[in-house]
């Protein structure tokens, strides 16, 4: 490789920039330099999941300067540069030995293995089919502000449905010794279980006024 050419290259490289080499007859006669233009509310979405106490991790085919650059100007608590589709595949799945509930947001067809392999894979509307087809929640919104919402609401449901089942287990193991001993009038049981059905609907509706945080950044409802 020429020397300007090459001295050129490595000043991209410097500049967290992936460089490709373009040649002729095993000649070197061009290098191209290739920058990441982040998504419009990619450090909203970083700042917002670590307030859900998420660790953030980067994964990257691109050389290690490149996705330091990337990593530290979203806030990425950690990054991987230079990994095949297989190698975030390992990466997943060695932290899933490790104990940890893993998601995975990708749009790419590198991406695809990997949104299959993670416990929870989140492809955005504009990714490429594979990646849609991996995912577990397709997120429609082209927007990364969508991927805490999802994951919030998530949450949300989730705690709705133990205290739905905490409710009614609990009511049933009160209820049903004393109806079997006769301490329980059948008029009072069964305004009971008309109560305790009507406020398992009421806890559940209340899903509905779910804050997305894509629209609201003005705090972080859990």
């Amino acid at each position: 490789m020429d020397e300007r050419v090459e001295s050129h290259a490595e000043s991209w490289v410097d500049g967290g920039r992936t460089v490709l080499t373009v040649s002729e007859d095993d000649q070197v006669i061009g290098v191209i330099a290739l920058a990441h233009s982040l998504r419009p509310g990619a450090g909203e979405c970083l700042e917002t999941l670590h307030r859900l106490g998420l660790r953030c991790v980067l994964l990257t085919g691109d050389n290690e300067r490149a996705g330091g650059r990337v990593a530290a100007s979203c806030g990425f608590d950690d990054f991987i540069a230079g990994v095949s589709p297989r190698d975030k595949v390992a990466v997943v799945a060695r932290m899933q030995h490790a104990g940890h509930s893993v998601a995975m947001v990708g749009d790419g067809i590198n991406d695809g293995p990997a949104l299959a392999q993670a416990h929870l894979g989140l492809a955005l509307g504009s990714g490429t089919d594979v990646a849609r087809h991996s995912a577990d929640i397709l997120i429609v919104r082209d927007e990364l502000r969508a991927v805490p919402a999802a994951i919030m609401l998530a949450r949300r449901a989730h705690a709705t449905i133990r205290a739905n089942l905490l409710w009614a287990f609990s009511y049933n193991i009160v209820a049903i010794p004393l109806a079997a001993v006769g301490l329980l009038d059948p008029v009072i049981a069964a305004a009971a279980m008309s109560l305790s059905s009507a406020f398992v609907v009421w806890n559940s509706a209340r899903l509905r006024h779910f804050v997305d945080p894509a629209l609201s950044w003005n705090g972080v409802d859990r």
